[in-house]
């Protein structure tokens, strides 16, 4: 979870090529063709075949909609709180690569693109939806990890000392 730009999507892809687990795309479940918005109702049932696989990475936010149908069933919450100018950058990044093309984790027909008002959600996250986050996962459970990440360092080290685990012992 955390902002766009962040490097959760990377993240996930890297995670799933260690362990072996599927990545869910809440932007796939989200987005019809044409950057059109799925209903509430037609997201939330989405989300809920998701987490009805035996094991997944869920990559996104969207708390607002499907995010207690996630928090009830996940074992741990990766969260990538990162200073806006890394989102930002992050975000004009995967722009300038990805420009008119559609990215692994997005749903078909829906073209990576310069979005002002994306710009601004990325630009206010930490002031106007890092919040909201925070109560959300003021919600989790005592048996639930919460793993947060400042920096994209972080995430890498993490990765890699998880990658060195896993070739050891074997996915669990």
């Amino acid at each position: 979870m955390g902002s766009p730009g962040s490097g959760k999507s990377t993240f996930a892809r890297r995670l799933s090529q260690i362990t072996g687990i599927p990545v869910v795309s809440l932007d796939a479940l989200y987005w019809k063709p044409g950057w059109k918005p799925s209903d509430a109702t037609e997201f939330e049932t989405r989300v809920a075949e998701a987490v009805r696989l035996p094991r997944w990475i869920i990559d996104g936010d969207y708390i607002w909609w499907a995010g207690d149908i996630r928090r009830s069933v996940a074992d741990a919450v990766i969260w990538f709180d990162l200073p806006t100018r890394s989102c930002m950058a992050g975000l004009m990044s995967r722009i300038a690569t990805s420009y008119g093309r559609v990215r692994p984790e997005m749903a078909e027909g829906c073209p990576e693109r310069i979005n002002v008002e994306f710009l601004r959600y990325v630009w206010t996250y930490r002031r106007e939806q890092r919040p909201k986050l925070l109560q959300y996962l003021e919600g989790l459970r005592a048996d639930q990890f919460l793993i947060c990440f400042t920096d994209r360092a972080e995430a890498h080290r993490y990765l890699a000392s998880f990658g060195r685990r896993e070739g050891a012992e074997g996915v669990h």
